[in-house]
């Protein structure tokens, strides 16, 4: 008996000596995890918070320390090793998935970054993107070669910005030494050496062909960067193969073998490899991918047409939707206005009462994304009277989530003429069981929350897998472990009507807003 108990560690130690690593690079935190390489089973997490490395500077920007980012994420690669009783030895592949449109220039002979990282949901480049719209005939003049609107979005257009207003990065093209990426270019060049990107990421610049998976000269001269531009930007690659060796830093020797943007690499880790399989990330934003099969599906009702992954050669396509606001409208309900101490206590805020009364908040901060693409709205609470109280903006506040995220749902359905059966969720604010009946109310569908919500990292480990050979194809990936929650409609066809034919007013009285400030 007690040699038995001595030798069970011994045992479990040996099972986990193989592991993928991923590094989750997102807009609050850097986070490591290792999964056990044959079960895909979390083994270990650290994770290191970045708040305090953005910054705000005027009205609508935001911007994070790239040396910060660098930073956390071997602390986070350290902590999770520490925890694993692991060493980097014991790591087969190493996957990364990053916050997609930031934005990063650096010199390539210091390695130093020659401005903040402009984050995804920084609205400073509304004056370059209107000025683009107007001198290239509108939102959709380059949608026909990358699939996307044009929009203060995505990278492209904040690589503009840079070249216009910061010095030091137009003096570095004009050298010759001007390296441009989004956050896992900036990652795999800093840990390995190679300036590289990978397919999902190089489609949200507005510089990428969709249907090729190259970088398109006349994408880059429309946006007004100039053709030496090319020599700045990353060679793109396959999202499973092998992108180089870690050359520094706890992960020292490990090859990484994966990268996916954040949104790709959530829909990889709920298993959507089918056709009109669906999935809702609530996160900092709320993304909405649904799997597009292996050719571009242009919309029609304001959708992305993006990668989904491409796995040894293989392009799979995506539509997609973004909210730009949902852990971030539920922080300013806490944090500005101090109505509640913390996020479950909005949860149960929000339960405590049976409606909002005729209330809606439309999170439009810095705009909407789609399907509305406006960047004059703003944000509104509408529809109070003397009866309402925190509990029915509780309420509002988290059902305004559920009700953007229905726009795109409705959206998708148009474009694909299918309605999902089951929409897939996950994400930190995931957890919220009254956000997801709203959800499941708002579209009519069933809702289904994983037993393991962090599907973001889970992906990056799957294209790890795929990368390094542990898995041959995506029919060797395992099955999603532990039991899933699920959400039926329970209110009626008509009460649902009547909701969004009230929040469509309530989102159309956001319009313009920007334009009276």
């Amino acid at each position: 008996m007690l040699l038995a108990r001595a030798l069970r560690p011994t045992t479990r130690r040996l099972r986990c000596l193989s592991y993928l690593a991923s590094i989750d690079q997102g807009t609050s935190s850097s986070r490591v995890i290792l999964y056990d390489a044959e079960t895909l089973a979390p083994v270990s997490s650290h994770q290191v918070e970045l708040q305090s490395a953005t910054t705000t500077p005027e009205p609508g920007w935001s911007q994070m320390d790239p040396a910060a980012i660098l930073a956390s994420v071997d602390e986070a690669a350290q902590g999770a090793l520490d925890k694993a009783n692991a060493s980097a030895k014991d790591v087969i592949g190493v996957g990364i998935t990053n916050q997609r449109e930031s934005t990063v220039c650096w010199d390539a002979r210091s390695g130093d970054a020659l401005y903040d990282c402009i984050l995804w949901h920084d609205a400073r480049t509304r004056d370059v993107s209107q000025a683009l719209q107007e001198k290239l005939g509108g939102i959709d003049a380059l949608r026909g070669v990358t699939g996307l609107p044009i929009s203060t979005y995505f990278s492209g257009v904040k690589l503009k910005w840079l070249l216009d207003e910061v010095p030091s990065v137009r003096d570095a093209l004009e050298r010759g030494s001007l390296r441009f990426g989004t956050v896992d270019t900036w990652l795999l060049n800093h840990l390995t050496g190679n300036h590289v990107t990978d397919f999902t990421n190089a489609s949200r610049t507005l510089m990428m062909d969709l249907t090729t998976g190259k970088w398109d000269a006349s994408c880059i001269e429309a946006l007004g960067l100039p053709s030496t531009m090319i020599t700045a930007l990353p060679e793109i690659r396959g999202c499973a193969e092998p992108l180089g060796v870690i050359n520094k830093g706890p992960l020292k020797g490990c090859k990484i073998t994966g990268v996916l943007g954040d949104q790709m690499a959530a829909t990889v880790g709920q298993r959507c490899f089918q056709v009109g399989d669906a999935k809702v990330t609530y996160g900092t934003g709320a993304f909405l991918l649904t799997n597009a099969g292996t050719k571009p599906v242009p919309s029609k009702h304001g959708l992305l047409s993006t990668a989904l992954y491409d796995f040894h050669g293989q392009k799979t396509y995506a539509l997609e939707g973004a909210v730009a606001c949902c852990a971030v409208g539920l922080n300013w309900f806490r944090d500005s206005l101090g109505m509640v101490a913390n996020a479950p206590e909005l949860s149960d805020l929000a339960s405590s009462v049976e409606s909002t009364e005729g209330a809606y908040f439309v999170s439009a901060f810095s705009g909407l994304l789609a399907p509305r693409w406006r960047d004059d709205a703003r944000a509104a609470l509408v529809g109070l009277t003397l009866a309402h109280d925190r509990r029915h903006i509780a309420r509002a506040v988290l059902e305004g989530v559920a009700l953007q995220c229905n726009d795109v749902i409705r959206a998708m359905a148009e474009d694909t003429s299918n309605d999902a059966a089951t929409l897939y969720v996950d994400g930190g604010v995931a957890q919220s069981d009254v956000l997801l009946q709203m959800q499941a109310d708002c579209a009519g569908i069933e809702v289904a929350r994983p037993a393991d919500v962090e599907t973001t990292a889970l992906g990056a480990a799957v294209a790890a897998g795929l990368g390094s050979g542990v898995f041959g194809s995506l029919g060797d990936v395992p099955g999603a472990a532990g039991g899933t929650t699920r959400f039926a409609p329970v209110i009626s066809s008509e009460a649902r009507a009547a909701k969004l034919e009230s929040w469509r007013a309530a989102v159309e009285a956001t319009y313009g807003w920007a334009d009276r400030v």
